[in-house]
């Protein structure tokens, strides 16, 4: 099995996580399956030499297992940091910029006490993980992206424009 098809498959795996993620209202509950998501879409980016998305997810893994027990915001800052830190060390033009930006928006939304104002956060990054994923070639990722966001989208419609519909 090719490096590109093991990566691909790896992606396929995490679509599940994913999707699951944003079904659930309490926050840690998503962000442990984004946890578990991100090591699998972080060895996907290894195996596609993709140095600052494979950084950036490997952190990205770490946070959101952090978040689970803590929304401190100096944890946000110093995985802020570590990001940009990781991008200037791996940086190789507009795909590290733009994995970058996703990394930041979503550490935010990580250590965002209100599960609103994590997904809303959730899908700017993922908008800009979305156009970097299809600049690299990935094209399972960037199903998975879109999936993401629908997801977010049908849990967001689910758990405030319905309720406050029926009110």
């Amino acid at each position: 099995m090719s490096a590109f098809y093991l990566s691909q498959v790896l992606v396929a795996i995490a679509i599940c996580f994913d999707l699951l993620s944003f079904q659930f209202k309490e926050r840690k509950k998503i962000v442990t399956c984004l946890f578990f998501a991100g090591v699998l879409i972080s060895s996907h980016f290894i195996l596609l030499e993709q140095w600052t998305a494979a950084s950036l997810m490997t952190i990205a893994t770490i946070r959101y297992l952090t978040s689970v027990f803590s929304t401190s915001s100096k944890f946000k800052y110093l995985f802020c940091s570590m990001s940009v830190v990781a991008t200037a060390v791996t940086y190789s033009g507009l795909t590290s910029i733009l994995s970058c930006f996703a990394s930041v928006f979503q550490t935010f939304a990580a250590f965002n006490k209100d599960d609103r104002r994590l997904r809303e956060l959730m899908i700017i990054g993922t908008s800009f993980w979305l156009i970097h994923n299809y600049l690299v070639g990935s094209p399972t990722a960037v199903v998975m992206e879109a999936l993401f966001i629908c997801s977010n989208l049908v849990g967001y419609y689910r758990f405030y424009f319905r309720k406050s519909a029926a009110a």
